[in-house]
């Protein structure tokens, strides 16, 4: 299959990778997580695993247990650390090193352009909007620009990551 008709991975992840599915967010990856449902839930394992089979997503665990329940359909998450994880799945051919800022971090909702007055209610956007580029979350109302913070994870990105 070429790069072009080869479907984008999707994923879910557990309650125990959330710095990941932030980063595979700003990364553009479809990644609703765990941590949207309802606590408490004594078969949320089995829940996201029937989730990655019906919607056809990659369920990312810490789990090991879960993981080999899941089979085909789950990734152990070997290390701790977010850019080792982030690396695992470069290695495993399931995602490419980018950085999109296409998905809220907070809600995994797809990012639209800002419209001005979305920039000027937000209390937060910087004064000096000079070459800035600006999103807006729909659902939570978060409004994203490319400043030093996106400029930083993209350098972090781009110096510890390879693509293989």
């Amino acid at each position: 299959m070429s790069d072009d008709t080869r479907a984008e991975s999707r994923f879910i992840a557990d309650r125990m990778l959330g710095t990941l599915t932030r980063y595979l967010r700003f990364m553009g990856y479809d990644t609703p997580s765990a941590n949207g449902l309802a606590e408490g839930n004594t078969k949320e394992d089995t829940l996201l695993l029937d989730i990655a089979v019906q919607e056809h997503r990659i369920l990312l665990t810490r789990d090991a247990e879960l993981a080999r329940r899941g089979k085909d359909h789950a990734v152990f998450v070997r290390s701790g650390d977010v850019m080792e994880q982030v690396q695992q799945l470069i290695d495993n051919g399931l995602i490419e090193r980018r950085l999109t800022m296409s998905r809220c971090s907070l809600c995994n909702t797809l990012l639209r352009d800002a419209r001005a007055g979305e920039i000027d209610a937000a209390e937060y956007a910087p004064r000096d909007r000079d070459g800035l580029v600006f999103f807006w979350c729909n659902h939570c109302r978060k409004l994203y620009w490319n400043g030093s913070h996106g400029k930083h994870l993209e350098e972090r990105i781009g110096r510890e990551l390879k693509n293989r």
